[in-house]
């Protein structure tokens, strides 16, 4: 585990960011940049509990409010960068927002960590790999930023029970006595916890070493029609389910690698690992 540093977690109030804040906080200094004003409730809840813990409200995109960052909280030791645009449909129909964000900001971060020696993690998605999508287009942009840079990737599928991801929206859908909605019967993603996913990011960037993308294992992707009956069946509910069809962007699998870095990856326990 990390310790006795200085971390700079921006995006740290989105469902990862915030699981990496609280898995790092009790151990190190920590400060958080989000442009979500609840950003103040989640730095009250860790200094309450004894954490060195600071934030403000604010974007990857201003470099004025990055600079201020380092008057405020000292040179980060890491940054854990969390923030994106996440969202396959939504960006679809605003593309340069998924790319000032996801690539713009992610360059002006990168010029932050360069700045002040720090180590720079990208969080980054499956859909990186299979871009299809303006989002995953952004993403893949963002990783090559980061290897040019010499930062460490990580890249995990899709996390359950974050904003966002199926189980929000069809427990919403059940509490509303409205059928659970699925894109397609031959849909499938791979998937893991918010919790497992973070305490695997933190582990990756132990090992990783510059321009490494580490790929965390997330065992076989699951049907999203099956994972949706085995929902109603375990809240017992019987509103049913109502096939929607496939949105602009979205692809019916994802992968986790390309082919060619699968043949180059190095198979570990938990992550295959590309260098370079």
């Amino acid at each position: 585990m990390i310790k006795n540093k200085n971390i700079f977690i921006p995006g740290g109030r989105g469902s990862i960011g915030e699981e990496v804040v609280r898995q790092l906080a009790p151990y190190n200094r920590i400060f958080i940049l989000d442009i979500d004003e609840d950003v103040f409730n989640l730095v009250e809840e860790m200094k309450l509990k004894g954490y060195d813990v600071d934030g403000r409200v604010g974007s990857i995109l201003d470099k004025e409010m990055l600079d201020k960052v380092r008057t405020l909280f000292g040179s980060p030791d890491w940054i854990f960068n969390c923030a994106a645009r996440k969202y396959v449909t939504p960006m679809q129909d605003t593309p340069l927002e998924a790319i000032n964000v996801n690539c713009i900001g992610t360059l002006n971060l990168l010029e932050f960590s360069k700045k002040y020696n720090s180590k720079f993690i990208c969080v980054s998605s499956d859909k990186a790999v299979n871009t299809e999508s303006v989002m995953g287009w952004s993403k893949r942009g963002a990783e090559i930023l980061t290897k040019i840079y010499g930062g460490i990737i990580v890249r995990f599928g899709n996390v359950l029970g974050s904003k966002g991801s199926v189980i929000p929206i069809w427990q919403k859908q059940i509490s509303n006595n409205e059928p659970l909605t699925v894109t397609d019967e031959r849909m499938t993603r791979y998937m893991m916890t918010i919790p497992e996913a973070v305490s695997l990011i933190i582990e990756a960037a132990e090992i990783g070493i510059p321009k490494d993308t580490l790929i965390m294992k997330m065992g076989n992707p699951i049907n999203i029609l099956e994972l949706a009956q085995k929902i109603l069946k375990e809240s017992r509910s019987s509103v049913g389910i109502k096939m929607i069809g496939t949105r602009e962007g979205e692809s019916l699998e994802e992968r986790l690698m390309t082919q060619e870095e699968e043949k180059r990856a190095v198979e570990t326990d938990k992550f295959y690992i590309i260098h370079g």
